[in-house]
């Protein structure tokens, strides 16, 4: 496996949220990438802002949305930043979701022609990403891309992905965090966050595939499925289950920190998973 020069670790964090001082901190800390979510429009001024800021951290889209950012604005893009910024960008490509985007028709053909424009555009196949769960969409992924960006998932999804997409694919998974050694407070803390995504089909139709029931994929979550979509307790237990990560065959976990500030736990965390992901 390698690491498309993501690194082991990164941070996911809402495209709202970094800054240039902080980009430049978590480059400082040790940290690979920055993975921007919310659906970042593709002319987003930002993405210079945080790549000026620093000197090797990668920033990526996770995801840019292919309903809301056309093809050719997303090629237009990375190709400025390339030329900016070489080696630094990369695009990471999903169809949102049926629940909250107006135009969902066919998205697995959407997503073939999005692709079939970059190709078109230039982008190439290693600078860029699919939003992926499911084994057709991983698939594209394989064939396509550099390879798949999983999200709110378990590690024996990520096992299942390693055997599917091989040894070379990119498997950079985002896994949720909170620092808080009394599990009940770290749980409600979660609980929120994972309520939300209990009302978005592909999510819940995945976490089905591995195991857990209907009354668990209803809100409010239940204690089992928060603790195995959000890492909480102890610095020492967050960073066993966010490297459990790596071991079931992901190349890249993406920390999302939940439950405000998250410098103070990536600060935390960091030195510990430098130590854990060698």
């Amino acid at each position: 496996m390698t690491n498309h020069g993501v690194g082991t670790i990164g941070v996911w964090q809402h495209y709202s949220e970094p800054t240039a001082d902080s980009v430049r901190e978590l480059e400082q800390l040790g940290y690979g990438a920055l993975w921007l979510g919310g659906s970042t429009p593709a002319d987003w001024p930002g993405f210079d802002t945080l790549l000026s800021a620093s000197d090797s951290i990668t920033v990526a889209t996770s995801i840019l949305n292919l309903w809301v950012s056309p093809a050719k604005d997303a090629a237009r893009t990375y190709h400025r930043l390339e030329e900016r910024f070489p080696g630094r960008f990369l695009l990471g490509v999903g169809v949102g979701h049926r629940e909250q985007d107006g135009v969902y028709a066919k998205p697995y053909d959407a997503m073939v022609a999005y692709l079939d424009e970059l190709d078109e555009a230039g982008v190439p196949a290693e600078r860029r990403a699919l939003a992926a769960l499911g084994p057709r969409v991983a698939t594209l992924a394989r064939e396509r891309t550099a390879g798949a960006l999983p999200y709110l998932t378990v590690p024996e999804h990520i096992a299942s992905l390693r055997a599917l997409l091989g040894p070379d694919a990119l498997i950079a998974t985002e896994h949720k965090v909170v620092l808080d050694a009394d599990p009940e407070r770290a749980r409600e803390t979660a609980r929120g966050t994972v309520n939300f995504y209990l009302g978005l089909s592909n999510y819940v139709n995945n976490l089905r595939r591995f195991g857990f029931g209907e009354d668990e994929l209803t809100a409010p979550a239940g204690d089992r499925l928060v603790d195995a979509v959000v890492a909480h307790g102890t610095p020492e237990q967050v960073a066993d289950r966010l490297t459990a990560f790596l071991h079931a065959g992901a190349d890249h976990v993406g920390i999302q920190v939940l439950g405000g500030d998250s410098l103070p736990a990536l600060r935390t965390l960091a030195p510990l998973l430098a130590e854990r992901s060698r």
